[in-house]
Parts: structure tokens; C-alpha cells; sequence
């Protein structure tokens, strides 16, 4: 957690005891000291080469080059530590669209695109019982050409759990997407492994990213619960004359 320090820690910086005091674009916080896990998984080391490609690649751009994209950048904002609208640079801006183009199977944009924007996702229809587990949005796009559905979901959570959205990481990508319920099953399970009734609750977030610009939609929070799957009635016996 951070907090937004007092005049009397106006200068002060670094960690000790367990509480980091930092400054960040003019704006001073403190927060408790994070120490990390040290353990890397398989899609943190792929996001973290993406990112290394990146910067060797704004590096290796023109003069006009960077002067477009810190123009563009001037008319975009982003969000400071403390949540509040910052502006953002031309380096944030490239790495920002281009993280998704290229994460999607596009080519590296060295130019910055027209902005178009990306249509919010509707509402989602959620199943999960027993062994069926699929999602489905409530409204197909108005135009779906170039966009991806992006849905990121949490492990398993006690039933005491209200809300840890922010746990959740991608599942599963899909191209073009309507309002077709789509099976997510397997990819969850690949992820986080089975749904199980001691930790019930699964979170999620999604949203829409279009593949051409890399611009991202608004991430819409959608939740529900792992249930048995229905008993099957048995028969009754049948009876003899």
C-alpha cells in the first residue's frame, strides 16, 4: 500500500525497516518495502523479452522518428503511482502500443498510428459447473476486423474472498470474437488447474486490444463461482405384475 507522505519526509528516500520512501515525477510516496519472490515464470520472462526488444528498438529510431511519438504522446495520458492522470512520454507511448502489436503477431510500428479507439466490451455470461466452464459476451462488437479478446482470470478463491481482481493474469486470447460462448475450460486449467469447491470464487478481467494501433479498451470485472455438477436423477425401479 502507499501513502502520500507528510511535509516532514520531504527529502527522505531509499528503504529501511521494511518501508520504501520514493519520489516518482515530482510526486512523493511511501509504501511498504516489496522484496519479490525471485521466482520468474514462463509468461513474466516472455513479457520481460518483449519489453527488452522494445527498448534496443526505440533506441535505433530516427530523430523524426522520436519527435512523432513524443508528440503523440502529449495528447495521451496514463496514471501516476498514487492513481492520479499523468502525461505521458513518447517512450511510454511506444512501448505501450507496441507491447500488443507485437505480442499479437503484428509488425513493430517504428511510426506512431492513427488512434481510433477500441469499443468497451459488454457484459459476459459466465458458466462454471462441474466440468463446464465457458465464457460468453452478452453483445457482439460493431466491428470486430483486427480485434482481440484478451481474458485474464484468478486461481481459485475462499468464499470469504470479495474482490481480487487485480490477481488475475491472461488465460486465453481470442481473435476476432462474437457472442459465442467459448469454452475456457482447458486454458484455465493449463493456468491455474481445476476449479475446486474449497476455493470457489474465480475473478476475472477482460478487455478488447486492437492488433493494427495496440490501443487497449476498458477492462471490464466479471466474477463467479465453481459449482458440482448436477446430480443426474436416477431412474426409478421398475415394478413386476
Amino acid at each position: 500500500m502507499k501513502y502520500i507522505p507528510s511535509i516532514a519526509f520531504e527529502e527522505m528516500s531509499g528503504s529501511a525497516k521494511g518501508v520504501t520512501a520514493a519520489k516518482m515525477k515530482g510526486r512523493k510516496y511511501i509504501k511498504n518495502r516489496g522484496y519479490g519472490s525471485g521466482i520468474r515464470t514462463s509468461d513474466q520472462a516472455k513479457i520481460k523479452g518483449v519489453f527488452k526488444s522494445l527498448v534496443t528498438r526505440w533506441k535505433a529510431l530516427s530523430n523524426d522518428q522520436l519527435l512523432a511519438w513524443n508528440k503523440l504522446a502529449l495528447s495521451q495520458e496514463g496514471r501516476s503511482v498514487l492513481g492520479t492522470k499523468a502525461k505521458i512520454s513518447g517512450f511510454n507511448l511506444f512501448t505501450r502500443l507496441n507491447h500488443w502489436v507485437v505480442t499479437l503477431g503484428g509488425e513493430l510500428m517504428t511510426t506512431p498510428p492513427t488512434l481510433v479507439g477500441v469499443e468497451t466490451p459488454s457484459g459476459a455470461t459466465i458458466v462454471c459447473q462441474g466440468d463446464t466452464f465457458t465464457f460468453k459476451l452478452d453483445q457482439d462488437l460493431s466491428d470486430n476486423g483486427g480485434i482481440f479478446l484478451i481474458i485474464e482470470a484468478t486461481e481459485g478463491q475462499s468464499n470469504g474472498v470479495s474482490r481480487a481482481h487485480s490477481k488475475a493474469v491472461e488465460i486465453k486470447t481470442v481473435e476476432e470474437p462474437d457472442d459465442t460462448a467459448i469454452n475456457i475450460r482447458a486454458d484455465y486449467v493449463a493456468k491455474h488447474g481445476a476449479p475446486s469447491a474449497a476455493a470457489p470464487k474465480i475473478f476475472f478481467r477482460y478487455y478488447f486490444v486492437n492488433s493494427a494501433t495496440g490501443e487497449k479498451s476498458v477492462s471490464m470485472l466479471a466474477e463467479c463461482k465453481w459449482e458440482p455438477a448436477a446430480a443426474v436423477p436416477e431412474e426409478p425401479a421398475g415394478g413386476g405384475d
